[in-house]
């Protein structure tokens, strides 16, 4: 059984305090992973206009916002500038990627991509992708292979663009299985989806009575009760496992190893795939319990 780990990196603190933190468990735990780091500036602080978005204030209110990100991180692009994290960690990304671990683009500005991409156009859209992807080239002299949408928001242009600059795969969305994404008249968008199809800490502490001492044996009890038989892919934040959730992390990597399951990256995932029989779903954007707002979800399965 494969349960493949997907890092989202949001932040510079994530960048250097989680990634190094995370590197190191997984290591120890002899887990693999991709890294989808956010390679532009950080100005998480822009994200306090979602305060009107509905659901949005009962979610900071659950998870520690200022626990996890710090006040300075949540400064960042309002009162302070936001660092350029691409060119202050490169260094230390490019260690991710010399250990071992498979490296892909998460997004260039994190809180832009997040807040604006589901209605802006394609012009935008691919200004933002070339921005990250020539950043991505400029530390790792090589093309990104794979791409991790930012708080799972995308838009049709995004899809297209994947296939453009030479993804093999992506993880942009949450569903259930492998697929082949479709537009509204079934033809093929873009390039296979591996969706995230667990839920994240930050969508189940502080609901049902779930704490960072016992959510661990919710996700594992999934994991357990619903093997996938094309693998799970959790996808988990620097900011958080990587940092005060790192013990929570650990228990469930100690878990899911005594569950059977071969801990992997998203890349070793995909190739264990056959990318030509993957059914072949259209995308949609819908909500999920634990997380404000809409976002991007595996829809209707395309018999045409």
């Amino acid at each position: 059984m494969f349960l493949a780990l997907k890092i989202d990196v949001d932040t510079w603190r994530g960048t250097r305090e989680g990634v190094p933190a995370l590197v190191e468990a997984l290591q120890r735990h002899q887990a693999g992973a991709t890294f989808l780091f956010s390679l532009g500036p950080d100005h998480t602080g822009r994200a306090i206009r979602r305060v009107f978005r509905p659901g949005f204030l009962s979610k900071v209110s659950r998870t520690s916002v200022v626990e996890h990100y710090g006040i300075r991180t949540l400064l960042y692009g309002t009162l302070l500038p936001g660092p350029d994290i691409g060119r202050r960690e490169a260094a230390l990304m490019r260690q991710v990627r010399d250990v071992g671990f498979e490296v892909g683009i998460h997004t260039w500005d994190h809180i832009r991509w997040q807040d604006h991409v589901a209605e802006k156009d394609p012009a935008w859209t691919a200004r933002e992708m070339r921005l990250a992807t020539e950043r991505f080239i400029e530390i790792f002299a090589t093309p990104p292979r794979t791409h991790g949408a930012a708080g799972w928001q995308m838009n049709t242009a995004a899809y297209a663009l994947e296939k453009e600059l030479g993804f093999d795969y992506a993880s942009d969305g949450r569903g259930t299985h492998p697929f082949q994404p479709v537009d509204a008249h079934g033809t093929p968008l873009g390039v296979p989806q591996l969706p995230t199809t667990l839920p994240t800490l930050d969508e189940l502490i502080g609901a049902d009575g779930l704490t960072p001492e016992n959510v661990h044996e919710h996700l594992l009890a999934l994991t357990a009760a619903e093997p996938c038989a094309h693998g799970h892919v959790y996808t988990l934040h620097a900011e958080l496992e990587g940092m005060k959730l790192r013990p929570t992390f650990e228990r469930l990597l100690a878990g899911w190893r005594k569950q059977g399951y071969r801990l992997i990256s998203t890349r070793e995932l995909f190739t264990s795939l056959n990318a030509a029989t993957l059914p072949r779903h259209r995308v949609m954007m819908g909500e999920i319990p634990g997380r404000s707002g809409t976002l991007a979800l595996q829809g209707e399965v395309c018999t045409l």
